[in-house]
């Protein structure tokens, strides 16, 4: 009798320890936590997630990888997602992913400049980047840049530094940015300009856009076709090099987030997206580091000029997306002719 009596204490006590696991791992893995994916820099991830994490107290799991790795998981994972939020990548992206994104507009949304808000109802600006020019003061000398027309100076010649607007991001950027200013997209007076351009610079095509500016910085090369953050960057860190914007006028692009259709975690999904744009971070990210914000009521790294002080030009990106390859196409002819000549 004591002998089952002993058993049944055992059991109940078992049953017990067992029950008091289970809830133990229910309440871990119901903690509030956020899957992020996003191909941003360090810099900028260190600027926004731990903060978030703080003030929600919402533990985020971040994945990062190339912007064309991340979308081609998002769309392998559409029927059962394991992200909750994209953070980062371009309009083109965006734009042709809809159906992976949950319609969301934050209540953030009215305090960013007109240009850059959730027009489309799926994906949120964040942070915009401009094509500007880099340039070596000490290779220069007398020589006066302020604009595209002024890179046509005979005495510049070989010594501009460009991507290739095939290949790299910015570089098309930089081509579409060119064309709008001097005409428009189709115009031909746009076109010649770049013929132009492109026989100055006399085939020193860049692999790669980080080259661009850091043959500058090295003193190979007077001036490049950049873009904002990374020249602001040098600037801090010390860089001979000064930032010039177009005068004829400059296109920035932002860098979007989107909650991805079916996500876990709508909630706190909804939380970072107003969290991003909110002015309490939008002056973190323009203080701490070279990001531009999306929004004019915070301050600005003082390497990179206030927005209000800038020539600021308006991307048609839907048709810029749509013609990209026609774009590519006529800039490589051009190219070959040059070459050939």
């Amino acid at each position: 009798m004591k002998a089952l009596r002993k058993q049944l204490l055992l059991a109940i006590a078992f049953i017990g320890l067992i029950t008091l696991l289970v809830g133990c791992a229910n309440e871990e893995g119901s903690a509030d936590r956020l899957v992020i994916y996003s191909p941003n820099s360090e810099g900028l991830i260190n600027a926004t997630i731990p903060a978030f994490e703080e003030k929600y107290d919402i533990q985020v799991d971040l994945i990062q990888a190339g912007t064309g790795e991340l979308f081609a998981k998002l769309e392998s994972e559409k029927d059962s997602p394991v992200a909750d939020i994209v953070f980062g990548g371009g309009y083109t992206q965006f734009s042709m992913h809809t159906d992976l994104f949950e319609e969301y507009v934050s209540s953030e949304d009215g305090n960013v400049i007109d240009s850059y808000r959730n027009s489309t109802g799926f994906y949120t600006p964040y942070t915009l980047d401009g094509s500007v020019l880099v340039a070596n003061r000490d290779i220069l000398g007398d020589i006066e840049i302020n604009s595209y027309e002024d890179l046509l100076n005979p005495e510049l010649q070989g010594k501009i530094s460009s991507g290739d607007p095939a290949n790299s991001s910015s570089a098309f950027a930089q081509l579409t940015n060119m064309l709008l200013a001097k005409g428009g997209y189709e115009s031909d007076e746009a076109w010649n300009y770049v013929e132009e351009l492109y026989t100055n610079i006399d085939g020193k095509i860049s692999s790669s856009s980080s080259n661009v500016y850091r043959a500058v910085a090295d003193g190979e090369m007077a001036v490049g076709l950049s873009y904002e953050d990374p020249v602001a960057k040098l600037i801090e860190d010390g860089a001979n090099v000064e930032l010039i914007y177009p005068e004829e006028g400059v296109v920035f692009l932002p860098a979007n987030a989107a909650i991805i259709k079916g996500a876990n975690n709508q909630e706190y999904a909804e939380k970072f997206i107003d969290f991003i744009i909110s002015q309490e971070i939008q002056n973190v990210l323009s203080t701490t580091t070279t990001n531009r914000p999306v929004r004019e009521d915070v301050e600005t790294n003082d390497v990179m000029k206030p927005f209000a002080d800038i020539n600021a030009l308006d991307e048609d990106m839907d048709f810029v997306s749509e013609n990209r390859q026609d774009i590519v196409d006529r800039y490589n002819e051009i190219f070959v002719q040059i070459q050939s000549n």
